[in-house]
């Protein structure tokens, strides 16, 4: 191994691992500048330096040696004496706490000046800083090293995850640059984003979103929380509704695999190396990864805790559940409050979803321990249960001698969600995979790849139904940059007779030409089914099942507007979302993400 962790894929078992040895990391808070206008004392906006850095971190227990990551750098409020601590690096990063209305402005750097720790595929669709082209799979070397001009620079570009923000300031895959921006993508680049926060109250979360070498860049490190609270929304501040300040905790949970020397093992050769000498379908790691902790603990007080549950895995699908069986109650899905809190006894996170969940230890007996537990296939549905030993287990949650506190009384009522009414076309959109020697070697949306010509052209204001046809055997989430938009139902349907007849229609993909509809109406089987409880608030990723019609309701206006003042042709975003290089949707398997199962999509006015 060089100095910079470069492995030599000495794999590290799981079972070597001492479990809940560590403490969970509560990640803390960004420090802004405040900008003030001078004469009324009005908060203009909060600003950030943020730095994309390497360095090394104890994320194995503390007898193994540290690993090597990446994660985000700046100035942030010390979570237990609440001083300010300069050029504080972690990863995951640490949250940014935005409030509603105000504006936030972050000027990236990319600080990353050394070659790729992980093995870049150039012959998928890329960044490419270098103009390599579509490499051809005989001119890659084996990883380490690989091909040089594919390992450095190392581009990146940040996407808040379910934010309304200007396609310039979205965090575009094409939209990367380099250390020092030397090199810049082909759409429209800037390192200094505005985030305009008019949204309502959510926990999101930014993540690194450069084309073709996502994946790797967010196994790396580069993910964070991103936190709207409302000054107006009671929920949000009050401690006599929810719990709050330490008593709310942001979770992030990952997979990974680690070699002996403590550095990321990541596979180094696909499944069809002779098309993409590195990629792999998907990426599942030996161990869970909780706040960049392996497997940790957390000592909790007889309270109710507010968890703000985030699935950052690059392919993993969670079913959580605490192994005491002890319920739980749901809050809040991807865009916010539900209408009400929803009673669970487990909880299914695809990859990019996020649950806000209560759980309440008062009843519990001090010094007693309950671990929060796996049941998730992989791949999710059909694919192998998850080791009871390893990945099957979370993390633990520690009981301390403490006085028990009841829980204070929900609201019946926690957000007023007005149901979409479709007003403009209904979409048809194919998953599909297409079948190397060994396996998948891509993976297509309408059989289409990224390149071809855009072919989502919604109108401001309206809102319409996309169908998801799911063709694969896995479950996809599906994520929508910019919206925020309701699940209206599944539906299983014929999944052999439509395949056949969709490519007697188009041809085998990838296709050459606009893809041709073909109704799924006379394939359908039984009635729909519709959504779970806790999908039936605003969703900005949606677990898309095999042999379903996953179905959808997307309105291109922000969030929170009346429905009956929205419709095609207003604009009531702050911002004009037809400037700039436009949007995205996308499989949040990142693996299948940088292999073509992302499209871009524009908003037209």
């Amino acid at each position: 191994m060089n100095k910079r962790g470069v492995f030599m894929n000495t794999l590290l078992s799981a079972n070597a691992i001492p479990k809940f040895k560590n403490q969970l990391l509560i990640p803390p808070v960004y420090k802004p500048t405040i900008v003030m206008d001078p004469n009324t004392g009005k908060v203009l906006s909060h600003n950030y330096v943020i730095s994309i850095r390497e360095f090394r971190q104890q994320i194995l227990p503390k007898k193994f040696p540290q690993t090597t990551v990446w994660g985000y750098s700046g100035t942030v409020i010390d979570p237990l004496y609440g001083s300010t601590i300069n050029n504080f690096y972690s990863s995951p990063g640490p949250t940014f706490q935005a409030e509603r209305n105000i504006p936030i402005n972050v000027q990236w750097i990319n600080a990353i000046k050394t070659p790729h720790l992980l093995p870049v595929d150039p012959t998928l669709c890329w960044a490419d800083p270098n103009g390599l082209g579509m490499v051809l799979p005989q001119s890659v070397p084996p990883f380490p090293p690989g091909l040089q001009k594919a390992q450095m620079p190392v581009p990146i570009v940040t996407h808040i995850h379910g934010g309304e923000n200007s396609s310039i300031f979205d965090g575009h895959p094409d939209a990367w640059f380099t250390a020092g921006e030397k090199k810049v993508g082909t759409a429209f680049t800037t390192s200094l984003y505005n985030y305009p926060n008019k949204q309502p109250s959510a926990t999101l979360w930014y993540h690194d979103h450069a084309m073709g070498i996502t994946r790797l860049n967010v196994l790396m490190g580069l993910a964070g929380f991103y936190i709207i609270k409302d000054p107006k929304n009671k929920l949000d501040y009050s401690e006599s509704i929810l719990p709050n300040k330490k008593y709310d905790i942001p979770i992030v949970i990952q997979d990974r695999s680690f070699n002996k020397d403590g550095s990321f093992n990541f596979p180094v050769k696909g499944i069809n190396p002779d098309i993409h000498p590195y990629w792999m379908p998907e990426f599942f790691g030996n161990t869970i990864m909780v706040n960049g902790r392996v497997w940790p603990n957390l000592n909790v007080e007889k309270r109710q805790y507010r968890f703000r549950l985030l699935n950052g895995s690059n392919a993993r699908f969670y079913k959580l559940k605490l192994s005491n069986n002890m319920p739980f109650m749901q809050i809040s899905s991807d865009g916010g409050y539900l209408t009400h809190a929803v009673k669970l006894s487990s909880l299914t996170l695809a990859p990019g979803e996020r649950a806000d969940i209560l759980v309440d230890f008062s009843n519990e007996h001090s010094k007693s321990k309950i671990i929060l537990k796996n049941y998730a296939n992989a791949p999710y549905p059909m694919g192998d249960p998850p080791d009871p030993n390893t990945v099957g287990q979370i993390m633990q949650f520690t009981i301390i001698n403490s006085h028990s506190e009841t829980p204070n009384k929900l609201p019946k009522t926690l957000n007023k969600i007005t149901k979409l009414k479709v007003d403009s076309k209904k979409r048809i959109l194919i998953l599909f995979e297409v079948q190397g020697p060994n396996g998948p070697k891509e993976v297509l949306l309408n059989g289409q790849k990224w390149s071809a010509p855009v072919s989502e052209l919604p109108r401001i204001g309206s809102t319409e139904e996309w169908e998801f046809v799911n063709l694969t055997q896995d479950a996809h989430p599906m994520h929508l940059h910019l919206i925020q938009f309701q699940v209206y139902n599944r539906q299983a349907f014929k999944v052999k007779e439509y395949t056949n007849d969709w490519i007697a229609l188009n041809g085998n993909p990838p296709l050459n030409h606009p893809t041709k509809r073909l109704s799924v109406k006379p394939y359908l089987i039984g009635n729909p089914i519709n959504p779970d409880s806790n999908e039936e608030g605003w969703k900005d990723t949606v677990r898309a099942n095999p042999g379903e019609v996953t179905r959808i309701k997307v309105r291109f206006a922000p969030q929170d507007i009346d429905p009956k003042l929205t419709s095609p042709g207003k604009n009531f975003y702050s911002f004009n979302p037809e400037i700039g290089p436009g949007y995205v949707w996308h499989c949040h398997i990142l693996d299948h993400e940088d292999n073509e199962m992302m499209r871009p999509y524009k908003i037209i006015l």
